[in-house]
């Protein structure tokens, strides 16, 4: 796809938005089943399904995926995505690269070991390495229009209020 494609693409999507604010405002979600036995989630994607389980510093055998994999994981994908979307709007020619997403955590914060420990995921850092003769200019700017656009990295910046509920179903209704 070439900046002009691209463009075609998205010119009814942007024209819709800037019409009728409130279509831009687009529903996401995420789907889980608890396994009645184990410690793991079912995730339902739609684009097939994956377990999460426990990491192995905190007990896990590492057969399931660990949720905080599945969120770098998610950036990655984001951030590529996006990456590619930006730099085909500049015309930045890529002959491929890679994404990589890292972060540490504190595995005392979750097991609750010691309460000072945080919870989650800690000084994260994404990186891109890029097969282009582009100048270093231009990937400069490709990085900032990356960051400023990416839905997961701006999430993570400037993380959104947040609920959590529980409600009954089944037999302990």
């Amino acid at each position: 796809m070439n900046a002009e494609e691209l463009r075609a693409l998205q010119a009814p999507l942007k024209a819709r938005y800037k019409s009728d604010a409130a279509a831009a405002r687009v529903p996401v979600h995420a789907l889980g089943r608890l396994d009645a036995d184990g410690v793991t989630c079912r995730i339902e994607t739609g684009h097939g399904k994956a377990l999460a389980g426990l990491h192995p510093a905190t007990g896990g055998n590492g057969q399931e995926a660990c949720s905080g994999d599945m969120l770098l994981e998610a950036l990655v994908a984001c951030a590529g995505v996006t990456l590619k979307a930006v730099a085909t709007a500049m015309s930045i020619p890529l002959r491929g690269g890679t994404v990589r997403a890292e972060g540490l955590f504190d595995a005392r914060g979750t097991l609750g070991t010691d309460k000072s420990a945080p919870v989650g995921l800690q000084d994260l850092r994404l990186r891109f390495e890029l097969d282009t003769d582009a100048p270093q200019e231009k990937l400069d700017k490709l990085i900032e229009l990356t960051e400023r656009y990416c839905v997961i990295y701006q999430t993570l910046r400037n993380p959104p209020a947040i609920a959590c509920e529980a409600t009954r179903t089944g037999s302990g209704r």
